[in-house]
């Protein structure tokens, strides 16, 4: 083949991808309704779980059995209520509290009481989010499960609602092939991801105050990179799902794992060993640390390789089995 028949098949290739985005994007825009969810959804998820989880509880109601009517008594529970806790702490800080409150009162005779201090002291200081404020984790962790959720279901339903409408078989009897047909079909929902995207980033920094401490571009690139991972997976279901709601099941089935096992709800390495393998094939586990390296403590590409290639190779490979698994015919 030569150079000019090369360019040629180039250009009418990306002829063909430009029909098929084109087309998608007609059909998401007269879709509003699909197009509305797409952007208010993930706001409202934002704001729900920005503001409603909290994993330093205060104020929750507490009994408390004295038998002892003394000044000491007295003296700790004025520090019990002091630390807005009680209604509950755990057993550390009362156990804190204990060596700290009865300074005061143990003096004179009552010295010998007090607690001698350790030959040494170990202070430990959080060197990212030293206040321990929950909304400084979750935020940047919600903006990988809200583009998981709607990068899933959106794409997942993109061939089979072809099917279903009885539109598939003018696509099919196209000279096109399917990774033109994957490409214009993913490339208007990675368009909806960056919007998405740069609605949580302005929503997180405005209203939660989270910071970007790390490169604003790599975050950019990085996001697209998962939200891509993601429509891939999404379209490979769309692939063997013969109808909507196949696809839809196999996107929750898909989805709940990477919620679960990815380190959004619960720490990482506090999970099992089988839990973690699991956890290390799901793209969200690594866009985790991604997002929050980037933002919080402002990694650099060179500190993400281990993630950024371990999403890459989840896409390409999520992509070769949607081109590998596209179905020439309807039956």
């Amino acid at each position: 083949m030569t150079a000019v028949e090369r360019t040629r098949g180039l250009r009418a290739s990306f002829s063909r991808f430009v029909a098929v985005f084109a087309k998608e994007l007609i059909q998401l825009r007269r879709d509003r309704i699909t197009f509305a969810t797409m952007i208010f959804i993930p706001l409202a998820q934002l704001l729900l779980f920005g503001f409603a989880i909290n994993t330093n509880p205060k104020h929750l109601p507490t009994a408390v059995l004295i038998q002892d009517d003394s000044v000491f008594a007295r003296s700790f529970m004025a520090a019990l209520r002091v630390t807005e806790y009680f209604e509950v702490t755990t057993v550390a800080a009362i156990q804190g509290l204990t060596t700290s409150v009865f300074s005061r009162d143990l003096l004179g005779p009552a010295a010998s009481l007090a607690g001698k201090p350790g030959p040494f002291e170990v202070r430990v200081h959080q060197r990212y989010n030293p206040t321990a404020e929950t909304r400084l984790n979750i935020v940047p962790g919600l903006m990988g499960t809200i583009l998981t959720l709607t990068m899933l279901i959106f794409t997942a339903l993109s061939v089979t609602r072809e099917i279903e409408r009885g539109t598939m078989e003018s696509l099919l009897s196209m000279p096109i092939r399917p990774v033109e047909i994957m490409l214009g079909k993913i490339a208007p929902y990675l368009l909806v991801g960056a919007a998405q995207m740069a609605l949580i980033l302005v929503t997180a920094y405005l209203l939660f105050g989270v910071p970007i401490v790390g490169s604003l571009t790599l975050l950019v690139v990085l996001t697209l990179l998962f939200a891509l991972a993601n429509l891939s997976i999404g379209y490979t279901f769309s692939t063997v799902a013969t109808n909507q709601l196949q696809a839809m099941q196999m996107s929750f089935f898909f989805f709940l794992p990477s919620i679960l096992l990815s380190g959004f709800m619960f720490p990482f390495r506090g999970m099992p060993g089988w839990a973690q393998v699991i956890g290390e094939i799901l793209p969200l586990t690594h866009y985790l640390r991604i997002v929050r390296g980037i933002m919080l403590k402002g990694a650099a590409l060179s500190d993400l390789q281990t993630d950024v290639l371990a999403l890459g190779g989840f896409t390409l490979a999520a992509m070769a089995l949607a081109v590998a698994r596209f179905r020439q015919t309807l039956d």
